[in-house]
């Protein structure tokens, strides 16, 4: 079993590996490779994940990470306005959201969709990957003075 224990910057990848946001959030995984080797993910705990990481073994194996599709509830909207009152209203509730300019993503929930409904937007349900805002899981920066 391949053992993952560090992210490098760069190189190219030996191979892939696809995980939903749930596995991508966990700092000791067992996971298999796109290509069928089993490997194990031994990273610092408190470190998301994210599509396109690299992550390499002590011998210098390289694999990147691949950002599953999830099923998504999806809100697109111009006013900025209402984008903040759904951001509100959504980050009051603790929900994880991937945030980019005039669109909203959460992990589908009809009553979520139901709330966002009655705050005056269209929620619809997307299958995309799930890159949410880190810091829903306290993602730690060291690039910074404490």
């Amino acid at each position: 079993m391949l053992q993952l224990i560090e992210r490098v910057n760069t190189g190219s990848s030996d191979s892939t590996c696809t995980l939903a946001l749930e596995q991508r959030v966990k700092g000791r995984l067992r996971v298999q490779l796109d290509d069928g080797r089993d490997a194990g993910i031994f990273l610092d705990r408190g470190q998301v994940i994210r599509g396109g990481d690299l992550l390499a073994t002590g011998d210098g194996v390289v694999v990147e990470i691949i950002a599953a599709d999830e099923l998504l509830s999806e809100v697109c909207v111009d006013d900025p306005t209402l984008m903040a009152r759904l951001c509100y209203h959504l980050g009051n509730r603790h929900v994880s959201l991937d945030i980019s300019p005039g669109r909203i993503r959460y992990a589908h929930d009809h009553v979520l969709d139901d709330m966002v409904r009655g705050l005056g937007a269209d929620p619809v349900t997307v299958t995309a990957p799930f890159e949410p805002e880190s810091g829903a899981y306290h993602e730690h920066s060291h690039d910074h003075e404490h």
